[in-house]
């Protein structure tokens, strides 16, 4: 196949700049390959690694990219407690969100507890965040809000059958 170019370490920030460029252009493809090409001279670069997450997280919805399990292995990289806790939130909050935009039947349920375990992670963030920020705060509003406004619920629980004696 091809053996992929490094780039150097004084070219990381600039790559980190046309990463931003690249996910507000709506092109998550090209923002991952970014980040990943900075991971490769500078492995431990959170800024790479978030940005990473969601040019991942980009990608739900989309093709047969996104894919959840990719962007979960990205939190133990991510050597914040509050920021991975945050992040945890977002990867659950965009898969329930890119489920809802398929207007399925039969999704809500899913979509619910999606946006249920984002509001978990937000709340775990909330409760260990840094003065001032209110990030998490906002989140979990807005969870609860598309919940609100699509009237979500759970999935019923089924009855266990009743066995006749």
């Amino acid at each position: 196949m091809f053996k992929l170019k490094a780039i150097t370490k004084d070219g990381v920030e600039r790559a980190l700049q046309k990463v931003e460029r690249y996910r507000l252009l709506n092109e998550p493809w090209a923002a991952e390959s970014i980040c990943l090409d900075v991971l490769e001279v500078d492995a431990t670069n959170q800024q790479a690694v978030i940005s990473l997450l969601l040019a991942v997280t980009d990608q739900f919805g989309i093709e047969a990219g996104g894919d959840v399990a990719r962007a979960r292995e990205l939190l133990p990289r991510i050597t914040d407690e509050y920021q991975r806790a945050y992040y945890a939130g977002i990867i659950c909050e965009r898969r329930g969100k890119s489920l809802l935009r398929r207007h399925a039947p039969g999704t809500g349920p899913v979509v619910y507890d999606w946006l249920r375990q984002a509001m978990d992670g937000y709340e775990k963030a909330a409760a260990i965040r840094p003065p001032g920020n209110d990030d998490a705060l906002l989140r979990w509003n807005t969870c609860a809000r598309i919940i609100m406004r699509h009237a979500l619920e759970s999935a019923p629980e089924e009855e266990a059958p009743t066995l006749l004696e």
